[in-house]
Protein backbone atom coordinates (compact mmCIF):
# COMPACT_ATOMS: atom_id res chain seq x y z
CA UNK A 1 0.00 0.00 0.00
CA UNK A 2 2.92 2.32 0.76
CA UNK A 3 4.18 2.00 -2.82
CA UNK A 4 0.82 3.04 -4.24
CA UNK A 5 0.24 5.86 -1.75
CA UNK A 6 3.55 7.42 -2.85
CA UNK A 7 1.72 8.46 -6.05
CA UNK A 8 -0.26 10.94 -3.95
CA UNK A 9 2.89 13.07 -3.64
CA UNK A 10 2.15 15.52 -6.49
CA UNK A 11 -1.31 16.13 -5.04
CA UNK A 12 -0.30 17.02 -1.50
CA UNK A 13 -1.93 20.46 -1.72
CA UNK A 14 -5.24 19.02 -2.98
CA UNK A 15 -5.14 16.39 -0.22
CA UNK A 16 -4.42 19.06 2.41
CA UNK A 17 -7.29 21.26 1.20
CA UNK A 18 -9.66 18.26 1.09
CA UNK A 19 -8.67 17.31 4.64
CA UNK A 20 -9.14 20.90 5.81
CA UNK A 21 -12.71 20.94 4.54
CA UNK A 22 -13.29 17.48 5.99
CA UNK A 23 -12.20 18.74 9.40
CA UNK A 24 -14.37 21.83 8.96
CA UNK A 25 -17.41 19.71 8.17
CA UNK A 26 -16.54 17.36 11.05
CA UNK A 27 -16.13 20.21 13.53
CA UNK A 28 -19.59 21.55 12.67
CA UNK A 29 -21.10 18.10 13.16
CA UNK A 30 -19.42 17.71 16.56
CA UNK A 31 -20.44 21.17 17.77
CA UNK A 32 -24.10 20.80 16.80
CA UNK A 33 -25.16 18.48 19.69
CA UNK A 34 -23.27 20.75 22.10
CA UNK A 35 -25.30 23.74 20.87
CA UNK A 36 -28.49 21.71 21.01
CA UNK A 37 -27.78 21.09 24.69
CA UNK A 38 -27.61 24.87 25.24
CA UNK A 39 -30.89 25.37 23.36
CA UNK A 40 -32.63 22.71 25.47
CA UNK A 41 -31.18 23.59 28.90
CA UNK A 42 -30.92 27.40 28.58
CA UNK A 43 -33.74 28.05 26.12
CA UNK A 44 -36.53 25.49 26.10
CA UNK A 45 -36.27 24.42 29.77
CA UNK A 46 -36.02 28.10 30.86
CA UNK A 47 -38.64 29.22 28.30
CA UNK A 48 -36.21 31.81 26.92
CA UNK A 49 -37.06 32.31 23.23
CA UNK A 50 -34.09 34.64 22.59
CA UNK A 51 -31.65 31.84 23.47
CA UNK A 52 -33.48 29.45 21.13
CA UNK A 53 -33.44 31.96 18.26
CA UNK A 54 -29.80 32.98 18.83
CA UNK A 55 -28.36 29.47 19.00
CA UNK A 56 -30.79 28.26 16.35
CA UNK A 57 -29.38 30.92 14.01
CA UNK A 58 -25.87 29.72 14.85
CA UNK A 59 -26.91 26.16 13.93
CA UNK A 60 -28.28 27.31 10.56
CA UNK A 61 -25.07 29.25 9.83
CA UNK A 62 -22.89 26.29 10.75
CA UNK A 63 -25.00 24.01 8.53
CA UNK A 64 -24.37 26.30 5.55
CA UNK A 65 -20.64 26.21 6.29
CA UNK A 66 -20.75 22.40 6.49
CA UNK A 67 -22.65 22.21 3.18
CA UNK A 68 -20.09 24.41 1.39
CA UNK A 69 -17.21 22.47 2.96
CA UNK A 70 -18.70 19.19 1.72
CA UNK A 71 -18.87 20.45 -1.88
CA UNK A 72 -15.31 21.82 -1.83
CA UNK A 73 -14.04 18.65 -0.16
CA UNK A 74 -15.58 16.53 -2.95
CA UNK A 75 -13.93 18.70 -5.61
CA UNK A 76 -10.40 18.44 -4.19
CA UNK A 77 -10.81 14.77 -3.22
CA UNK A 78 -11.84 13.98 -6.81
CA UNK A 79 -8.87 15.95 -8.17
CA UNK A 80 -6.39 14.07 -5.97
CA UNK A 81 -7.88 10.61 -6.54
CA UNK A 82 -8.39 10.98 -10.30
CA UNK A 83 -4.90 12.42 -10.72
CA UNK A 84 -3.36 9.60 -8.71
CA UNK A 85 -5.28 7.00 -10.72
CA UNK A 86 -4.08 8.60 -13.96
CA UNK A 87 -0.45 8.64 -12.85
CA UNK A 88 -0.64 5.10 -11.50
CA UNK A 89 -2.15 3.77 -14.72
CA UNK A 90 0.46 5.60 -16.81
CA UNK A 91 3.30 4.23 -14.66
CA UNK A 92 1.93 0.70 -14.91
CA UNK A 93 1.60 0.95 -18.69
CA UNK A 94 5.15 2.29 -19.01
CA UNK A 95 6.44 -0.51 -16.78
CA UNK A 96 4.65 -3.17 -18.83
CA UNK A 97 6.08 -1.65 -22.03
CA UNK A 98 9.57 -2.18 -20.58
CA UNK A 99 8.89 -5.85 -19.77
CA UNK A 100 10.99 -8.50 -21.42
CA UNK A 101 9.30 -11.57 -22.86
CA UNK A 102 10.21 -13.55 -19.73
CA UNK A 103 8.43 -10.92 -17.61
CA UNK A 104 5.31 -11.36 -19.71
CA UNK A 105 5.42 -15.09 -19.01
CA UNK A 106 4.98 -14.28 -15.29
CA UNK A 107 1.83 -12.20 -15.81
CA UNK A 108 -0.97 -13.35 -18.12
CA UNK A 109 -2.32 -10.63 -20.40
CA UNK A 110 -5.72 -10.79 -18.70
CA UNK A 111 -4.08 -10.19 -15.31
CA UNK A 112 -2.17 -7.15 -16.55
CA UNK A 113 -5.36 -5.71 -18.03
CA UNK A 114 -7.19 -6.24 -14.73
CA UNK A 115 -4.39 -4.56 -12.78
CA UNK A 116 -4.32 -1.52 -15.07
CA UNK A 117 -8.10 -1.12 -15.07
CA UNK A 118 -10.02 -2.72 -12.21
CA UNK A 119 -7.24 -2.53 -9.62
CA UNK A 120 -6.31 1.08 -10.42
CA UNK A 121 -10.00 2.06 -10.36
CA UNK A 122 -10.32 0.39 -6.96
CA UNK A 123 -7.40 2.45 -5.61
CA UNK A 124 -8.81 5.59 -7.21
CA UNK A 125 -12.25 5.13 -5.66
CA UNK A 126 -10.79 4.26 -2.26
CA UNK A 127 -8.68 7.43 -2.23
CA UNK A 128 -11.74 9.52 -3.04
CA UNK A 129 -13.81 7.81 -0.35
CA UNK A 130 -10.94 8.18 2.13
CA UNK A 131 -10.71 11.92 1.59
CA UNK A 132 -14.48 12.36 1.46
CA UNK A 133 -15.94 9.94 4.00
CA UNK A 134 -13.53 7.35 5.37
CA UNK A 135 -11.35 9.70 7.39
CA UNK A 136 -14.43 11.54 8.60
CA UNK A 137 -16.01 8.39 10.07
CA UNK A 138 -13.22 7.41 12.53
CA UNK A 139 -12.61 11.07 13.40
CA UNK A 140 -16.32 11.50 14.06
CA UNK A 141 -16.26 8.51 16.43
CA UNK A 142 -13.20 9.82 18.28
CA UNK A 143 -14.51 13.39 18.36
CA UNK A 144 -17.93 12.26 19.59
CA UNK A 145 -16.37 10.36 22.50
CA UNK A 146 -14.28 13.41 23.47
CA UNK A 147 -17.26 15.77 23.22
CA UNK A 148 -19.43 13.35 25.20
CA UNK A 149 -16.82 13.31 27.96
CA UNK A 150 -16.89 17.11 28.02
CA UNK A 151 -20.69 17.07 28.32
CA UNK A 152 -20.98 14.40 31.06
CA UNK A 153 -18.16 12.08 32.09
CA UNK A 154 -20.29 9.43 33.83
CA UNK A 155 -22.61 8.82 30.89
CA UNK A 156 -19.77 9.05 28.36
CA UNK A 157 -17.90 6.20 30.10
CA UNK A 158 -20.43 3.81 28.54
CA UNK A 159 -19.07 4.80 25.11
CA UNK A 160 -15.47 4.61 26.32
CA UNK A 161 -15.95 0.91 27.10
CA UNK A 162 -18.01 0.06 23.98
CA UNK A 163 -15.85 1.63 21.25
CA UNK A 164 -12.58 -0.36 21.83
CA UNK A 165 -14.52 -3.64 21.67
CA UNK A 166 -16.04 -2.62 18.34
CA UNK A 167 -12.73 -1.43 16.88
CA UNK A 168 -10.97 -4.69 17.80
CA UNK A 169 -13.72 -6.66 16.09
CA UNK A 170 -13.66 -4.46 12.97
CA UNK A 171 -9.88 -4.74 12.60
CA UNK A 172 -10.21 -8.53 12.64
CA UNK A 173 -12.89 -8.34 9.94
CA UNK A 174 -10.71 -6.03 7.82
CA UNK A 175 -7.71 -8.37 7.97
CA UNK A 176 -9.79 -11.42 7.04
CA UNK A 177 -11.64 -9.57 4.27
CA UNK A 178 -8.35 -8.29 2.79
CA UNK A 179 -7.12 -11.85 2.18
CA UNK A 180 -10.48 -12.84 0.69
CA UNK A 181 -10.58 -9.88 -1.71
CA UNK A 182 -7.08 -10.70 -2.91
CA UNK A 183 -8.44 -14.08 -3.96
CA UNK A 184 -11.43 -12.35 -5.57
CA UNK A 185 -9.13 -10.28 -7.80
CA UNK A 186 -7.33 -13.46 -8.84
CA UNK A 187 -10.67 -15.05 -9.81
CA UNK A 188 -11.47 -11.89 -11.79
CA UNK A 189 -8.23 -12.46 -13.72
CA UNK A 190 -9.48 -15.94 -14.61
CA UNK A 191 -12.82 -14.61 -15.87
CA UNK A 192 -11.05 -11.98 -18.00
CA UNK A 193 -8.71 -14.65 -19.37
CA UNK A 194 -11.61 -16.85 -20.50
CA UNK A 195 -13.37 -13.83 -22.06
CA UNK A 196 -10.21 -12.71 -23.85
CA UNK A 197 -9.54 -16.16 -25.32
CA UNK A 198 -13.18 -16.52 -26.32
CA UNK A 199 -13.39 -13.19 -28.15
CA UNK A 200 -10.01 -13.70 -29.84
CA UNK A 201 -10.99 -17.13 -31.12
CA UNK A 202 -14.68 -16.52 -31.80
CA UNK A 203 -14.39 -17.54 -35.48
CA UNK A 204 -12.77 -20.85 -34.58
CA UNK A 205 -15.33 -21.45 -31.84
CA UNK A 206 -18.18 -20.99 -34.31
CA UNK A 207 -16.47 -23.08 -36.97
CA UNK A 208 -16.00 -26.00 -34.54
CA UNK A 209 -19.39 -25.45 -32.86
CA UNK A 210 -17.71 -25.20 -29.44
CA UNK A 211 -20.11 -22.63 -27.97
CA UNK A 212 -21.42 -24.99 -25.28
CA UNK A 213 -17.88 -25.87 -24.22
CA UNK A 214 -16.95 -22.18 -23.98
CA UNK A 215 -20.18 -21.44 -22.10
CA UNK A 216 -19.21 -24.11 -19.57
CA UNK A 217 -15.70 -22.65 -19.16
CA UNK A 218 -17.06 -19.16 -18.63
CA UNK A 219 -19.77 -20.35 -16.24
CA UNK A 220 -17.22 -22.20 -14.09
CA UNK A 221 -14.91 -19.17 -13.93
CA UNK A 222 -17.82 -16.82 -13.25
CA UNK A 223 -19.23 -19.07 -10.51
CA UNK A 224 -15.83 -19.21 -8.80
CA UNK A 225 -15.69 -15.40 -8.87
CA UNK A 226 -19.24 -15.14 -7.53
CA UNK A 227 -18.63 -17.63 -4.70
CA UNK A 228 -15.42 -15.94 -3.59
CA UNK A 229 -17.05 -12.51 -3.74
CA UNK A 230 -20.05 -13.68 -1.74
CA UNK A 231 -17.75 -15.17 0.90
CA UNK A 232 -15.81 -11.89 1.16
CA UNK A 233 -18.94 -9.74 1.34
CA UNK A 234 -20.52 -12.10 3.86
CA UNK A 235 -17.52 -11.62 6.12
CA UNK A 236 -17.91 -7.86 5.90
CA UNK A 237 -21.66 -7.93 6.46
CA UNK A 238 -21.08 -9.63 9.82
CA UNK A 239 -19.88 -6.25 11.05
CA UNK A 240 -23.18 -4.38 10.65
CA UNK A 241 -25.32 -6.45 13.07
CA UNK A 242 -22.54 -6.40 15.68
CA UNK A 243 -22.19 -2.61 15.37
CA UNK A 244 -25.92 -2.03 15.74
CA UNK A 245 -26.17 -4.45 18.66
CA UNK A 246 -23.42 -2.78 20.67
CA UNK A 247 -24.34 0.83 19.77
CA UNK A 248 -28.07 0.35 20.39
CA UNK A 249 -27.20 -1.32 23.67
CA UNK A 250 -25.10 1.75 24.53
CA UNK A 251 -28.04 4.07 23.75
CA UNK A 252 -30.32 2.05 26.00
CA UNK A 253 -27.73 2.14 28.78
CA UNK A 254 -27.32 5.93 28.43
CA UNK A 255 -31.11 6.44 28.58
CA UNK A 256 -31.40 4.11 31.58
CA UNK A 257 -28.60 5.61 33.64
CA UNK A 258 -29.32 9.10 32.29
CA UNK A 259 -32.83 9.05 33.74
CA UNK A 260 -31.39 8.30 37.18
CA UNK A 261 -28.76 11.05 36.81
CA UNK A 262 -31.42 13.61 35.80
CA UNK A 263 -33.56 12.65 38.78
CA UNK A 264 -30.56 12.87 41.12
CA UNK A 265 -29.40 16.19 39.63
CA UNK A 266 -26.18 14.71 38.26
CA UNK A 267 -27.15 15.51 34.66
CA UNK A 268 -29.52 17.75 32.75
CA UNK A 269 -31.99 16.77 30.05
CA UNK A 270 -29.89 18.66 27.52
CA UNK A 271 -26.78 16.68 28.46
CA UNK A 272 -28.59 13.36 28.03
CA UNK A 273 -29.97 14.47 24.66
CA UNK A 274 -26.52 15.67 23.57
CA UNK A 275 -24.84 12.37 24.47
CA UNK A 276 -27.62 10.39 22.77
CA UNK A 277 -27.10 12.61 19.73
CA UNK A 278 -23.36 11.89 19.77
CA UNK A 279 -24.09 8.17 20.12
CA UNK A 280 -26.47 8.11 17.15
CA UNK A 281 -23.90 9.97 15.06
CA UNK A 282 -21.30 7.42 16.12
CA UNK A 283 -23.70 4.62 15.17
CA UNK A 284 -24.12 6.13 11.70
CA UNK A 285 -20.33 6.54 11.41
CA UNK A 286 -19.75 2.98 12.60
CA UNK A 287 -22.25 1.66 10.05
CA UNK A 288 -20.06 3.23 7.36
CA UNK A 289 -17.20 1.09 8.68
CA UNK A 290 -18.59 -1.91 6.76
CA UNK A 291 -18.19 0.06 3.56
CA UNK A 292 -14.79 1.32 4.71
CA UNK A 293 -13.63 -2.24 5.43
CA UNK A 294 -14.79 -3.40 2.00
CA UNK A 295 -13.09 -0.52 0.18
CA UNK A 296 -9.85 -0.76 2.13
CA UNK A 297 -9.75 -4.55 1.93
CA UNK A 298 -10.16 -4.48 -1.84
CA UNK A 299 -7.79 -1.54 -2.15
CA UNK A 300 -5.11 -3.32 -0.14
CA UNK A 301 -5.45 -6.40 -2.36
CA UNK A 302 -5.32 -4.22 -5.49
CA UNK A 303 -2.35 -2.23 -4.17
CA UNK A 304 -0.41 -5.46 -3.59
CA UNK A 305 -1.11 -6.62 -7.14
CA UNK A 306 -0.12 -3.24 -8.59
CA UNK A 307 3.07 -3.12 -6.50
CA UNK A 308 4.00 -6.59 -7.77
CA UNK A 309 4.08 -5.25 -11.32
CA UNK A 310 5.82 -1.99 -10.42
CA UNK A 311 8.49 -3.85 -8.42
CA UNK A 312 9.03 -6.56 -11.04
CA UNK A 313 12.68 -6.90 -12.01
CA UNK A 314 13.29 -6.37 -15.72
CA UNK A 315 15.78 -9.07 -16.63
CA UNK A 316 16.70 -7.60 -20.01
CA UNK A 317 18.28 -4.15 -19.87
CA UNK A 318 21.11 -2.20 -21.40
CA UNK A 319 24.42 -3.32 -19.93
CA UNK A 320 27.13 -1.05 -18.54
CA UNK A 321 29.07 -1.60 -21.77
CA UNK A 322 26.14 -0.62 -24.01
CA UNK A 323 26.80 2.52 -26.00
CA UNK A 324 24.76 4.61 -28.43
CA UNK A 325 27.95 5.04 -30.43
CA UNK A 326 27.76 1.37 -31.41
CA UNK A 327 25.42 1.26 -34.40
CA UNK A 328 24.66 -1.18 -37.17
CA UNK A 329 26.37 0.04 -40.32
CA UNK A 330 26.70 -3.03 -42.59
CA UNK A 331 24.46 -5.81 -41.27
CA UNK A 332 26.99 -8.58 -40.76
CA UNK A 333 25.57 -11.21 -38.39
CA UNK A 334 27.41 -13.95 -36.49
CA UNK A 335 26.10 -16.63 -34.16
CA UNK A 336 28.99 -18.12 -32.21
CA UNK A 337 28.19 -21.34 -30.30
CA UNK A 338 24.83 -19.92 -29.22
CA UNK A 339 22.73 -21.90 -26.73
CA UNK A 340 19.33 -20.82 -25.46
CA UNK A 341 16.42 -22.10 -23.42
CA UNK A 342 13.29 -20.22 -22.51
CA UNK A 343 13.06 -18.98 -18.88
CA UNK A 344 11.63 -21.59 -16.53
CA UNK A 345 12.37 -24.51 -18.86
CA UNK A 346 15.12 -27.12 -18.87
CA UNK A 347 15.15 -27.96 -22.58
CA UNK A 348 17.53 -26.06 -24.84
CA UNK A 349 15.83 -24.72 -27.96
CA UNK A 350 19.18 -23.89 -29.57
CA UNK A 351 22.41 -25.75 -28.85
CA UNK A 352 25.89 -24.68 -29.92
CA UNK A 353 24.52 -22.88 -32.99
CA UNK A 354 27.09 -21.13 -35.18
CA UNK A 355 26.79 -19.41 -38.55
CA UNK A 356 28.04 -16.24 -40.23
CA UNK A 357 26.17 -14.00 -42.65
CA UNK A 358 27.82 -11.31 -44.76
CA UNK A 359 26.30 -7.82 -45.15
CA UNK A 360 23.48 -7.70 -47.67
CA UNK A 361 23.07 -11.46 -47.97
CA UNK A 362 19.65 -13.05 -48.12
CA UNK A 363 19.26 -16.00 -45.75
CA UNK A 364 16.52 -18.64 -45.78
CA UNK A 365 15.91 -20.62 -42.58
CA UNK A 366 14.17 -23.98 -42.93
CA UNK A 367 13.27 -26.64 -40.42
CA UNK A 368 10.44 -28.55 -38.83
CA UNK A 369 8.19 -27.07 -36.15
CA UNK A 370 10.19 -26.61 -32.95
CA UNK A 371 13.54 -26.54 -34.75
CA UNK A 372 14.31 -23.07 -33.33
CA UNK A 373 13.66 -20.88 -36.38
CA UNK A 374 11.49 -18.24 -34.66
CA UNK A 375 13.79 -18.33 -31.63
CA UNK A 376 16.64 -17.01 -33.80
CA UNK A 377 14.39 -14.08 -34.75
CA UNK A 378 13.75 -13.32 -31.09
CA UNK A 379 17.44 -13.41 -30.21
CA UNK A 380 18.68 -11.07 -32.98
CA UNK A 381 16.71 -8.02 -31.67
CA UNK A 382 17.57 -9.23 -28.14
CA UNK A 383 14.04 -9.95 -27.01
CA UNK A 384 15.72 -12.64 -24.89
CA UNK A 385 19.30 -12.97 -23.69
CA UNK A 386 21.18 -16.10 -24.68
CA UNK A 387 22.41 -18.65 -22.14
CA UNK A 388 25.71 -19.35 -23.86
CA UNK A 389 27.87 -18.22 -26.75
CA UNK A 390 27.76 -14.82 -28.44
CA UNK A 391 25.74 -12.99 -31.09
CA UNK A 392 27.59 -10.32 -33.02
CA UNK A 393 26.33 -7.71 -35.45
CA UNK A 394 29.07 -5.90 -37.39
CA UNK A 395 31.55 -7.67 -35.07
CA UNK A 396 29.95 -6.05 -32.01
CA UNK A 397 28.32 -8.11 -29.27
CA UNK A 398 24.62 -7.18 -29.37
CA UNK A 399 24.77 -6.65 -25.59
CA UNK A 400 27.13 -3.75 -26.29
CA UNK A 401 24.43 -2.06 -28.36
CA UNK A 402 21.71 0.04 -26.76
CA UNK A 403 18.42 -1.82 -27.07
CA UNK A 404 16.74 1.15 -28.78
CA UNK A 405 19.64 1.58 -31.20
CA UNK A 406 19.64 -2.14 -32.03
CA UNK A 407 15.91 -2.45 -32.59
CA UNK A 408 15.59 0.75 -34.61
CA UNK A 409 17.89 -0.84 -37.19
CA UNK A 410 15.72 -3.95 -37.52
CA UNK A 411 12.57 -4.46 -39.58
CA UNK A 412 10.55 -7.33 -38.18
CA UNK A 413 7.54 -9.02 -39.81
CA UNK A 414 5.96 -11.63 -37.51
CA UNK A 415 4.44 -14.88 -38.69
CA UNK A 416 0.97 -13.70 -37.66
CA UNK A 417 0.36 -10.24 -39.11
CA UNK A 418 -0.47 -7.83 -36.29
CA UNK A 419 -2.27 -4.69 -37.43
CA UNK A 420 -3.71 -1.86 -35.36
CA UNK A 421 -7.02 -0.03 -35.53
CA UNK A 422 -6.51 2.98 -37.80
CA UNK A 423 -5.91 3.69 -41.47
CA UNK A 424 -3.62 1.84 -43.86
CA UNK A 425 -1.35 4.87 -43.78
CA UNK A 426 -1.27 4.85 -39.97
CA UNK A 427 -0.25 1.19 -39.96
CA UNK A 428 2.60 1.76 -42.42
CA UNK A 429 3.78 4.86 -40.54
CA UNK A 430 3.79 2.76 -37.37
CA UNK A 431 7.16 1.53 -38.65
CA UNK A 432 8.57 5.08 -38.87
CA UNK A 433 6.19 7.85 -37.91
CA UNK A 434 8.19 10.71 -39.46
CA UNK A 435 8.27 9.14 -42.94
CA UNK A 436 6.96 11.17 -45.87
CA UNK A 437 3.96 10.23 -47.98
CA UNK A 438 6.31 9.45 -50.87
CA UNK A 439 8.12 6.93 -48.65
CA UNK A 440 4.79 5.40 -47.60
CA UNK A 441 3.83 4.93 -51.25
CA UNK A 442 7.24 3.47 -52.14
CA UNK A 443 7.13 1.02 -49.22
CA UNK A 444 3.65 -0.12 -50.30
CA UNK A 445 4.87 -0.57 -53.89
CA UNK A 446 7.87 -2.64 -52.80
CA UNK A 447 5.60 -4.74 -50.58
CA UNK A 448 3.38 -5.37 -53.64
CA UNK A 449 0.43 -3.69 -51.92
CA UNK A 450 0.10 -0.42 -53.82
CA UNK A 451 -2.18 -1.73 -56.57
CA UNK A 452 -4.51 -3.21 -53.95
CA UNK A 453 -4.63 0.05 -51.98
CA UNK A 454 -5.58 2.00 -55.10
CA UNK A 455 -8.71 -0.13 -55.43
CA UNK A 456 -10.02 0.98 -52.03
CA UNK A 457 -12.34 4.04 -52.17
CA UNK A 458 -10.37 5.83 -49.43
CA UNK A 459 -6.94 4.65 -50.69
CA UNK A 460 -4.36 5.05 -47.89
CA UNK A 461 -7.02 6.56 -45.62
CA UNK A 462 -9.02 3.31 -45.62
CA UNK A 463 -9.92 2.53 -42.03
CA UNK A 464 -8.95 -0.96 -40.84
CA UNK A 465 -10.98 -2.92 -38.33
CA UNK A 466 -9.45 -4.50 -35.24
CA UNK A 467 -6.45 -6.63 -36.31
CA UNK A 468 -7.24 -5.75 -39.93
CA UNK A 469 -10.34 -7.95 -40.16
CA UNK A 470 -11.38 -6.31 -43.45
CA UNK A 471 -8.16 -7.45 -45.19
CA UNK A 472 -7.24 -10.87 -46.57
CA UNK A 473 -4.33 -12.88 -45.16
CA UNK A 474 -2.04 -11.90 -48.03
CA UNK A 475 -2.97 -8.22 -47.75
CA UNK A 476 -2.21 -8.28 -44.03
CA UNK A 477 1.20 -9.84 -44.69
CA UNK A 478 2.09 -7.28 -47.35
CA UNK A 479 0.98 -4.41 -45.12
CA UNK A 480 3.20 -5.78 -42.34
CA UNK A 481 6.09 -5.99 -44.81
CA UNK A 482 5.51 -2.38 -45.92
CA UNK A 483 5.60 -1.33 -42.27
CA UNK A 484 9.01 -3.00 -41.89
CA UNK A 485 10.43 -1.69 -45.17
CA UNK A 486 9.63 1.95 -44.40
CA UNK A 487 12.16 1.74 -41.57
CA UNK A 488 14.93 1.26 -44.14
CA UNK A 489 16.41 -1.37 -41.80
CA UNK A 490 19.90 -2.83 -41.83
CA UNK A 491 18.42 -6.18 -40.81
CA UNK A 492 15.11 -7.43 -42.19
CA UNK A 493 13.47 -10.40 -40.44
CA UNK A 494 10.61 -12.09 -42.30
CA UNK A 495 9.04 -14.85 -40.20
CA UNK A 496 7.22 -16.98 -42.77
CA UNK A 497 5.77 -13.68 -43.98
CA UNK A 498 5.18 -14.71 -47.59
CA UNK A 499 3.19 -17.88 -46.87
CA UNK A 500 -0.07 -16.29 -48.10
CA UNK A 501 1.49 -14.82 -51.26
CA UNK A 502 1.31 -16.45 -54.68
CA UNK A 503 4.53 -17.32 -56.51
CA UNK A 504 4.42 -14.26 -58.80
CA UNK A 505 3.77 -11.76 -55.97
CA UNK A 506 6.50 -13.32 -53.85
CA UNK A 507 8.98 -13.15 -56.74
CA UNK A 508 8.19 -9.46 -57.31
CA UNK A 509 8.61 -8.81 -53.58
CA UNK A 510 12.00 -10.53 -53.46
CA UNK A 511 13.14 -8.54 -56.50
CA UNK A 512 12.00 -5.29 -54.83
CA UNK A 513 14.02 -6.15 -51.72
CA UNK A 514 17.20 -5.88 -53.82
CA UNK A 515 16.73 -2.09 -53.66
CA UNK A 516 17.28 -2.19 -49.89
CA UNK A 517 20.81 -2.35 -48.49
CA UNK A 518 19.97 -4.76 -45.72
CA UNK A 519 20.73 -8.28 -44.64
CA UNK A 520 17.53 -10.33 -44.92
CA UNK A 521 16.56 -13.39 -42.89
CA UNK A 522 13.52 -15.34 -44.09
CA UNK A 523 11.89 -18.18 -42.20
CA UNK A 524 10.12 -20.22 -44.84
CA UNK A 525 8.74 -23.63 -45.66
CA UNK A 526 8.87 -23.00 -49.41
CA UNK A 527 11.82 -24.17 -51.47
CA UNK A 528 10.84 -21.58 -54.09
CA UNK A 529 11.80 -18.94 -51.54
CA UNK A 530 15.10 -20.53 -50.53
CA UNK A 531 16.06 -20.81 -54.22
CA UNK A 532 16.17 -16.99 -54.32
CA UNK A 533 18.43 -16.71 -51.26
CA UNK A 534 22.21 -16.60 -50.98
CA UNK A 535 22.37 -18.91 -47.97
CA UNK A 536 20.06 -21.61 -46.65
CA UNK A 537 20.21 -22.66 -42.99
CA UNK A 538 18.63 -26.06 -42.31
CA UNK A 539 17.79 -26.56 -38.63
CA UNK A 540 16.80 -29.67 -36.73
CA UNK A 541 16.13 -29.79 -32.97
CA UNK A 542 17.93 -26.51 -32.36
CA UNK A 543 21.08 -27.51 -34.20
CA UNK A 544 22.44 -26.45 -37.56
CA UNK A 545 22.09 -29.50 -39.76
CA UNK A 546 23.32 -27.93 -42.99
CA UNK A 547 24.34 -24.58 -44.44
CA UNK A 548 24.96 -23.49 -48.01
CA UNK A 549 23.31 -22.30 -51.19
CA UNK A 550 20.24 -23.98 -52.61
CA UNK A 551 22.36 -25.84 -55.15
CA UNK A 552 24.88 -26.98 -52.54
CA UNK A 553 22.26 -28.32 -50.14
CA UNK A 554 20.40 -30.02 -52.95
CA UNK A 555 23.55 -32.03 -53.61
CA UNK A 556 24.83 -32.49 -50.05
CA UNK A 557 21.80 -32.64 -47.69
CA UNK A 558 19.45 -35.66 -47.86
CA UNK A 559 16.88 -33.82 -45.72
CA UNK A 560 16.89 -30.76 -47.96
CA UNK A 561 16.59 -32.96 -51.02
CA UNK A 562 13.63 -34.72 -49.41
CA UNK A 563 11.91 -31.36 -48.75
CA UNK A 564 12.60 -30.32 -52.32
CA UNK A 565 11.14 -33.51 -53.74
CA UNK A 566 8.03 -33.19 -51.56
CA UNK A 567 7.31 -29.80 -53.15
CA UNK A 568 8.54 -30.27 -56.73
CA UNK A 569 8.37 -34.02 -57.23
CA UNK A 570 10.98 -36.77 -57.21
CA UNK A 571 11.76 -36.30 -60.86
CA UNK A 572 12.75 -32.69 -60.23
CA UNK A 573 15.10 -33.78 -57.47
CA UNK A 574 16.96 -36.09 -59.84
CA UNK A 575 17.51 -33.42 -62.46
Amino acid sequence: MKKVLSFLGPYKLAVAVALFFTLTELSVELVQPFIMRRIIDDGIMQEDLSVVLTWGGVLVGLSIIAFASGILNSFYAAHASQGTGYDLRAKLFKKVQSFSFSNFSQYPTSSLITRMTNDVTQIQNTLFMALRIMLRAPLLVLGSVIMALLVNVKLALILVFAIPVLLTFLLWVMKRAGNLFKTVQGKLDEVNSVMQENLAGIRLIKAFIRRKHEDKRFTEASENLRNRTVKALRTIEIGMPVILLIMNGSIMAILWFGSFEVSAGGATVGEVVAIINYTTRMTAAMSIFSMIIMFFSRARASATRIADVLDADIDLLDTAESSEKNKISDGKVSFESVSFRYPGTETYILEDLSFHVKPGERVAILGATGAGKSTIFQLIPRLYDIDGGRIRIDDKDIRDLKLDVLRKQIGFVPQEAMLFTGTIKDNILWGRENATMEEVIQASKDAQLYETIKEFPEKFDTLLGQKGVNLSGGQKQRLSIARALIRRPKLLLLDDSTSALDVKTEKNLLNALKNYSCTTFMITQKISTSMNCDIVLLLEDGKLLAKGSHEELLQESPLYQKIYESQFGKEAGNQ
